[in-house]
This record gives C-alpha cells, sequence and structure tokens, in this order.
C-alpha cells in the first residue's frame, strides 16, 4: 500500500493510521459511501483506488492481498471482499482511475471539523469520451475518405449562398433605422 507521508499520522502511529484506513475502507465498500472529515477522506482515497485496482485483476493472488489489507484483528472481512470483487470491480472495469468522489459538506457542528462525504462513482464512464476514443481509433485504422465531387461542392455553395441572403434580408430594416437616426442627430 502506498506509505504514508512524513509528519503527523491519522490518529497518532503508523500502524493505527494503516487500522483506520483499512476500517475506513471496508465500511467504503460496504455501504458505497461514508462521511467523514476532508484529511481522512483525503488519505483514504488512494488507499481504496488501490484497493479497487487490484479486485479489477480478479485473480486469487488480488483477493488474497485485499483481503490482508482489509482484515481486522479478530474478524476478517470475508463478505466485503466479495463484494469488492464481485459487485464493484466489474463496474470499474471501463474506468481507469478516479474511482472516488470527495465532496466538501460543510462543518461538523460539535468541533468545527472540515467534512466531507467519500462515495464510490458508480455511474458508467461518460458516453462522450468513449465516442472521442472511438473516434480516434476508427480514424486511425481507416482509409482517407474520398474527396467531395464537384456536384456536392457546387450545392453546399448554393446552401450557404441562400443562408447568407436571407441573413442581410433581415439585418437590413435594423441597419435602414441607424442610417435614419444618425441622419436626424446630424440635423
Amino acid at each position: 500500500m502506498p506509505t504514508p507521508p512524513k509528519g503527523k499520522r491519522l490518529g497518532g502511529g503508523a500502524a493505527h493510521e494503516r487500522l483506520m484506513l483499512a476500517n475506513l475502507a471496508a465500511q467504503l465498500f460496504e455501504h458505497k459511501s461514508i462521511t467523514t472529515t476532508q484529511t481522512k477522506a483525503k488519505r483514504l482515497r488512494p488507499y481504496a483506488e488501490r484497493l479497487i485496482t487490484f479486485a479489477k485483476r480478479g485473480d486469487l493472488a488480488a483477493r488474497r492481498r485485499v483481503q490482508g489489507t482489509i482484515a481486522s484483528r479478530n474478524r476478517t472481512n470475508k463478505g466485503i471482499v466479495h463484494e469488492l470483487f464481485v459487485n464493484i470491480a466489474p463496474v470499474m472495469a471501463e474506468r481507469e482511475g478516479g474511482y472516488t468522489r470527495i465532496t466538501k459538506i460543510g462543518n461538523r457542528k460539535g468541533d468545527n471539523a472540515p467534512m466531507a462525504v467519500i462515495e464510490l462513482v458508480m455511474e458508467p464512464v461518460s458516453p462522450k469520451q468513449a465516442v472521442v476514443k472511438e473516434a480516434t481509433q476508427a480514424a486511425a485504422t481507416a482509409a482517407p475518405a474520398e474527396e467531395p465531387t464537384v456536384e456536392e461542392t457546387a450545392s453546399a455553395s448554393s446552401a450557404s449562398a441562400e443562408s447568407a441572403d436571407s441573413a442581410e434580408s433581415a439585418a437590413s430594416p435594423v441597419e435602414a433605422a441607424d442610417e435614419k437616426n444618425e441622419k436626424k442627430d446630424e440635423a
């Protein structure tokens, strides 16, 4: 797992921080969304996303590694690991990262700590991104397109000329009124 940053740790020691992050990750995978402090949410994000990346691999070694990471002292969280590998990982298969979203929600009433909601992004990848990706792949593999024929070019230019004429006729009364106002101002 990612090494904890130097300096102050959540909860005091490095071992306690690892346990807290494991418990937060287990709750995130179980409930799909949790409310916590902004600092804990920011520390949880890379930890949880790494576990999801292991789950996307889906092999036995990855399952055992996640199980060892999420397991608490007296109990194992096999149900949560199963949920992660069976339900969450297939949804995240098309995503190349960014599995979690942090939303700031204001301060806690008791101690005024800044709070945030961290949730799994379960929506499918944006169709616009998929279309752009497919278009670039198609452009790379397809042969160059044929040039337009003379008839197609002529019809396109006549259509643009007609739209320009209609735009000029629509603007003419306004310009005429402006010219009349200018003449009155000069007199």
